[in-house]
């Protein structure tokens, strides 16, 4: 498999990099008996970023990799698919 960079992946490494930061807090937590609601407000939170990160390098991907390599016939399908994915 053919390795590429996007211009967006050092920010999603970054991004990736703080939930990752948040989820070991998330365990110490839980580890020193802080208050659920405290808890589930940071899962929460952690859940969204992650979502969101997900939702940045899928339509990176789509954007550089699908509609560049599609021909004229394909790109209404693409467009149509970018469009969608906004409500994920």
């Amino acid at each position: 498999m053919a390795q590429h960079e996007h211009q967006s992946h050092p920010e999603i490494v970054k991004r990736l990099r703080r939930i990752e930061g948040q989820v070991r807090s998330i365990a110490a937590m839980i580890e020193s008996k802080r208050s659920c609601v405290d808890v589930a407000q940071q899962l929460a939170a952690a859940t969204s970023a992650l979502a969101s990160a997900k939702d940045t390098f899928i339509r990176d991907h789509i954007d550089h990799c699908l509609v560049g390599a599609a021909g004229s016939d394909q790109r209404d399908q693409l467009s149509e698919l970018k469009a969608i994915t906004k409500f994920l």
